[in-house]
């Protein structure tokens, strides 16, 4: 039984952190965008990595161009 209860933390640790995806998070506007996307490339200057859950925390909305 104790076998079985680490196995179910370990994966969920797993898979929290391979399945984090990182998003470009405008601090000015509070959108995000993935990192391929025409506006995250543009973004210099109020732009940082984040991702996606805190950028959900922080207020963010996702990009009307590549969704987020």
């Amino acid at each position: 039984m104790k076998r079985i209860f680490i196995l179910i933390i370990l994966v969920n640790i797993f898979t929290t952190y391979c399945f984090a995806e990182t998003v470009i998070f405008n601090t000015k506007t509070h959108k995000y965008h993935k990192p391929g996307c025409i506006w995250a490339i543009k973004c210099t200057v109020n732009c940082i990595k984040l991702e996606k859950k805190d950028a959900v925390k922080h207020g963010g909305i996702p990009c009307k161009v590549c969704g987020g």
